[in-house]
C-alpha cells in the first residue's frame, strides 16, 4: 500500500505534470471505482489543474472554477503517468484500469488496480473535507506543527499496541503496515508495547524514530518518477517484506508474525530482547 512518503513524491510529481493544464476527459472504467455522484466525474472536465494537496494517504487535484477529485489508492492501486496517453476507449472489466484522466496535452494517468479487493476509491467533491476518510485524519506528522508534545498527548491514554496506534489513521495520519514496522525498528521498540506504558523516554525515542524514517523516506523518493516509486519503496525498508533475511543493524534474522490479511516483520535482538513473538492474532512475548 502507498503510505505517506509515495503518496507526498506523487503530489510533486503530479504538480509538476498537471498544475496549469486542462483535464478534458475523465473516463470512469471499473464500476466501482466512483464513490460519489454528484458532482459528476464529468464535471472536471473543461477545468485546469491549479495545485495538488495530500491528506494522509489521500491525493487532491484542485481545479479552477469546477470540483476537485480525490483519490485514495488502497492496498493494490497506483497512479500510471502516460505521455501520450493510449488511443481509443478501453473496454470496462478488462484488465486493472479503472479510471484515466487526460490533459489537453495528450498526456494524463490511469488508475489502476491489482487483485479482486476492489478498494481503490476514487471521489469527485467540491470540498476535500467532504470524503468521510479525510474529514476522520488525526495530524500529519510530518507538519511543522507535530512537535513531541503533541504526539505524547496522543499517546496518552492509548491502551492498544503500539504497532495499531500508529496505524490508526484518525491519530495519525499517513502510516500504514510497513513505515510502522520501520519507525519500531528504527525506535528499538515492540510492536505489542502497550502505547499507554510508554515512558517519556520511550515517546521521545519513537517520536524521533516517526519523524525520522517518514523524512528520510520522502527525500528518497523526491524526484521519482510514479512508475518507479513502488520499487524504490521497497529498497528502502530494512525490516518490512524482509522476513528471514539478517538485520541490517544486528545481524539477528528478521521474523514475522501473520494475521488473516497482513503481516509485519520485526528484529527479536533490537526490538524484544531477543525474544520472539508468538506468531497468532493476539500475540504476546514466549516464555
Amino acid at each position: 500500500m502507498p503510505e505517506l512518503p509515495e503518496v507526498e513524491a506523487l503530489k510533486d510529481f503530479l504538480t509538476e505534470h498537471l498544475v496549469d493544464h486542462e483535464i478534458v476527459r475523465v473516463l470512469p472504467v471499473a464500476i466501482s471505482v466512483l464513490k460519489t455522484y454528484d458532482p459528476p466525474a464529468d464535471a472536471l472536465q473543461g477545468h485546469r489543474v491549479t495545485a495538488v494537496h495530500r491528506y494522509g494517504k489521500f491525493l487532491d487535484l484542485e481545479t479552477e472554477g469546477g470540483p476537485r477529485l480525490v483519490t485514495h489508492l488502497a492496498r493494490a492501486g497506483w497512479l500510471h503517468w502516460k505521455d501520450p496517453l493510449p488511443s481509443g476507449v478501453p473496454r470496462p472489466g478488462k484488465g486493472p484500469l479503472a479510471l484515466r484522466v487526460a490533459l489537453e496535452t495528450g498526456a494524463g494517468f490511469d488508475l489502476t488496480e491489482a487483485g479482486t479487493q476492489k478498494r481503490l476509491a476514487v471521489y469527485v467533491v467540491r470540498d476535500p473535507q467532504e470524503v468521510p476518510g479525510i474529514s476522520r485524519l488525526g495530524p500529519d506528522p510530518l507538519a511543522d506543527d507535530f512537535d513531541e508534545a503533541r504526539f505524547a498527548a496522543l499517546l496518552e491514554g492509548e491502551r492498544r499496541q503500539i504497532k495499531g496506534a500508529l496505524r490508526d489513521q484518525s491519530l495519525i495520519a499517513g502510516v500504514g503496515n510497513a513505515y510502522s514496522d520501520e519507525i519500531l525498528h528504527a525506535a528499538k521498540m515492540s510492536p505489542f508495547k502497550l502505547a499507554a506504558s510508554l515512558t517519556p523516554e520511550d515517546v521521545s525515542r519513537l517520536y524521533e524514530a516517526l519523524r525520522t524514517t517518514l523524512t528520510e523516506a520522502v527525500e528518497r523518493s523526491r524526484g521519482i518518477a510514479a512508475g518507479r516509486l513502488k520499487a524504490e519503496k521497497k529498497t528502502g525498508l530494512r525490516v518490512h517484506g524482509r522476513t528471514g533475511e539478517p538485520c541490517p543493524v544486528c545481524g539477528d534474522t528478521i521474523r514475522e508474525v501473520s494475521f488473516s490479511d497482513s503481516s509485519l516483520q520485526y528484529c527479536p535482538t533490537c526490538q524484544t530482547g531477543g525474544k520472539p513473538l508468538a506468531d497468532r492474532r493476539l500475540s504476546r512475548l514466549l516464555k
